[in-house]
């Protein structure tokens, strides 16, 4: 709860500061947090908890990745770069995530705890690293390391 009150009291800063790619980025946050209440059956009116509001801003942050993506094969800087900006006060509000060399050792662990030997297995592998990183790593950056471990 105290995070959506946070990200809430930012609308009105950006709103005063006249910042308008942080009030676009946190209006489209507020609007996310209200659909992810009603989709689960909630009032629009009531708070998400810190891990929803997490949850949700990942997902934003996806899409933002996602789309720059797709832009930049499609030849049109000019519709990333706005993209880039909202990923940047996106990724500002998400814990900092593991480096590849932190992930390192957690997937040796369970590659030894599962005895897991070949790629044919790799999937669970990565499942069961990630449930143990519990969201602070990214997934492509724990795929890769799973990846190199097997290799």
């Amino acid at each position: 709860m105290e995070l959506h009150t946070q990200i809430k009291d930012q609308l009105k800063e950006s709103l005063k500061a006249k910042d308008a790619v942080k009030l676009q980025t946190v209006r489209s946050m507020l609007t996310a947090f209200t659909n992810e209440l009603v989709a689960t059956g909630k009032k629009p009116n009531e708070m998400l908890d810190d891990a929803g509001v997490l949850s949700v801003i990942k997902r934003l942050a996806k899409q933002r990745k996602e789309s720059i993506v797709q832009y930049e094969a499609a030849g049109r800087p000019e519709l990333a770069a706005p993209e880039k900006e909202e990923l940047v006060i996106l990724e500002s509000y998400l814990p900092q995530m593991m480096s590849r060399e932190e992930i390192k050792p957690i997937v040796q662990a369970k590659i030894a705890e599962l005895g897991v030997t070949d790629k044919s297995k790799m999937g669970i592998l990565v499942g069961a690293s990630m449930k143990e990183l519990g969201g602070k790593a990214d997934g492509a950056d724990v795929k890769a390391v799973v990846e190199e471990l097997l290799g």
